[in-house]
């Protein structure tokens, strides 16, 4: 009897590695699991990948460097030789790849929606603030230019069927929430471990986590901070190792490098408290952090920006300390990660479980 040929996709990204979570984790071992051969094209994996889903990576590359242009050339032969029939797309900078293949092939092709990319470049100082703005409507138009060849927008955050009007109606919100991996449960210490995972960068509120654990650390010395991720910028960076080197209290697991999920639930596992802070900005107000779903998921207790939305979703499982960032009252926080009981109800809603059926429903409907 002849074997059923399996429909072929492809998942592809520059910056991130072939096993970051929500292309390899969700979206990819969901597609695996309901019969699709897999491929995802991205940087090195950061860790180890099983075998069911065909991962092809490309030398890592840099926000601001030459290569990040020039791989999109490797990316594109690539995706020719493994001739997928769905292209799944998941940063704006391969939009131009996706049209060439659509052109050549005629094949269907999903732009994965992560971010809204001119919000990003132009409230965050990842380049230079003379060519934001132009940097940020090229995105816009490109993204405009190439909606004639997508034939269906999933979009990681709710606001964004608001804010992007490109999208039209042929969009499917399927956000980024957490797919539960195995762990050890944390071992009993007198350690007060507080966790900042994540892509670790000023606009992600890494030094206003800093700076708060400092102040929660003279009232109880037992409070300590683990920064665990991936920095895109060296100065950032430099500045983050300055402040580890001079506070024994503080630790960083990656920064130069990306770490495993793995390794980020493990710590998970052994933290106390997941530490969410976000200085105030246009391109985040409305979004809800992917690291919020991990830490309700893991029923991990959180010392959580007093923000309307994102307080609105922990209220219900009594998950969170609310705390103004601006004027943290330090002695009532000490004094609530002591006596507070949480997760008093269990989350729901926060996993993987509630996005894949939309997700798989999407794909079928595409490719079949």
């Amino acid at each position: 009897m002849q074997e059923i040929k399996k429909i072929r996709i492809v998942l592809a990204s520059v910056l991130k590695p072939v096993d970051e979570p929500r292309m390899y984790e969700r979206m990819g071992q969901s597609l695996a699991t309901h019969g699709y051969e897999v491929y995802i094209i991205g940087s090195t994996p950061s860790g180890e990948a099983n075998n069911q889903i065909q991962l092809v990576s490309h030398p890592r590359v840099y926000r601001l460097s030459l290569k990040r242009i020039l791989v999109r050339l490797s990316i594109i032969k690539k995706i020719l030789q493994i001739r997928p029939q769905l292209l799944i797309i998941t940063t704006h900078e391969l939009l131009g790849v996706a049209m060439i293949y659509w052109l050549l092939t005629g094949k269907k092709v999903i732009y994965d929606v992560q971010e809204n990319y001119f919000k990003n470049v132009v409230h965050t100082h990842s380049f230079p603030k003379i060519v934001r703005h132009l940097i940020g409507f090229a995105v816009r138009i490109k993204e405009i230019m190439a909606s004639v060849c997508v034939d269906c927008f999933f979009l990681a955050e709710k606001c964004y069927a608001e804010e992007l009007s490109f999208v039209k109606k042929k969009y499917s919100i399927v956000e980024n929430k957490c797919r539960l991996l195995l762990f050890q449960k944390k071992q009993v210490s007198d350690t007060i471990n507080i966790i900042f995972s994540g892509t670790i960068a000023e606009s992600t509120g890494v030094f206003q986590a800093i700076d708060l654990i400092k102040k929660l650390h003279r009232v109880n010395p037992k409070i300590k901070l683990t920064i665990i991720g991936y920095c895109q910028q060296p100065k950032v960076l430099a500045q983050i190792q300055k402040e580890v080197s001079n506070n024994s209290y503080i630790e960083l697991i990656g920064g130069n490098y990306f770490v495993p999920h793995s390794k980020i639930v493990e710590e998970i596992s052994n933290a106390n408290f997941g530490l969410i802070c976000y200085p105030t900005s246009p391109h985040t107000e409305n979004k809800i952090p992917s690291k919020l779903y991990e830490y309700l998921s893991y029923q991990l207790p959180i010392l959580l920006q007093n923000h309307q939305l994102w307080k609105e979703i922990c209220e219900p499982f009594h998950a969170a300390i609310l705390i103004d960032f601006n004027k943290p009252t330090i002695l009532e926080i000490v004094k609530q990660m002591v006596n507070i009981k949480f997760y008093t109800t269990k989350p729901e809603n926060v996993t993987w479980e509630t996005e894949e059926p939309k997700f798989i429903e999407t794909i079928n409907r595409i490719v079949q």
